[in-house]
């Protein structure tokens, strides 16, 4: 996700300085229609964390940071609290703005050449939110990004948790791609490509990579989980060759099966169970 231009992003306005608010120790005051007994506050209620999570803000651990920072109010006073709850009826604001426990939903999106993986472009160019404008009314975000020629899939959702778990290496999440060359592939090169590989002083896992069946020596399957800016073209070009085309077949299970090029469309909820369990 571009960071710049999430809602993850802080932003730079007086009112967002954790120094120019009140920090306030006690529980905020609830609304008329909750009930505020001692015992109903211990048991009841939903972690503010989870809450800014649940909205598809970010995850958890980074909910917890934005509330230590000062970006979350809860009926109009400042909320630093770790295990603060929410309560029914609790209003949240998330760096000013009202936020609430949303549907989650999950779009996979065939994404297209020369299209970008942001949120907004200054420079008015072609963002992968034209695509989907449509698939919901929820604000969903990208998991992870495809760079402005890499086509194929392409995640969005609103579930913070899980783009985090998706996009963390530790969870080897696994991404399979059909590299174009502007030349054979050798098979010594091959050989090396089995081995270690460094790339800018750092070693990079690849977890399979074979010539496409049926296909010119030009054509690649590479099979990664690390999530490094432009790795597979910056893997080819350290031995010499150039990607042509890049194309994602493969994310995290999920296939290009009856999704055309350009076109979205929302995950079943077995698809949203498998990505659940990885």
């Amino acid at each position: 996700m571009n960071k710049n231009n999430s809602s993850r992003g802080r932003q730079t306005g007086k009112n967002n300085n954790p120094h120019n608010k009140k920090r306030f120790n006690t529980r905020p005051k609830q609304n008329s229609n909750t009930n505020t007994s001692s015992n109903k506050e211990e048991n009841s209620g939903i972690r503010l964390n989870k809450y800014i999570a649940n909205s598809g803000i970010c995850s958890r651990r980074e909910a917890d940071t934005y509330i230590e920072h000062g970006s979350v109010t809860v009926n109009g006073e400042l909320v630093t609290e770790m295990g603060y709850k929410v309560q029914e009826g609790d209003e949240v604001r998330f760096d000013g703005t009202t936020i609430s426990i949303e549907q989650k939903r999950y779009v996979l999106l065939n994404k297209p050449k020369n299209y970008i993986t942001t949120m907004e472009d200054d420079r008015g160019r072609k963002t992968v939110m034209d695509l989907i404008s449509n698939a919901t009314k929820e604000r969903i975000y990208p998991v992870g990004r495809l760079d402005r020629n890499t086509t194929g899939l392409l995640l969005f959702t609103n579930d913070g948790e899980l783009a985090k778990k998706l996009t963390h290496p530790k969870h080897n999440v696994r991404k399979l791609y059909h590299a174009s060359l502007d030349k054979k592939l050798s098979l010594s090169d091959l050989d090396k490509l089995r081995g270690d590989v460094i790339i800018e002083g750092r070693k990079v896992f690849i977890d399979a990579v074979s010539y496409v069946e049926g296909e010119k020596k030009t054509e690649v399957g590479i099979e990664i989980h690390s999530g490094r800016n432009r790795i597979v073209r910056k893997i080819f070009e350290n031995f010499g060759y150039s990607v042509v085309k890049l194309d994602r077949v493969i994310f995290a299970g999920l296939t290009k099966k009856n999704l055309p090029r350009g076109r979205w469309k929302e995950l079943t909820q077995q698809e949203v169970n498998n990505l659940k369990m990885i």
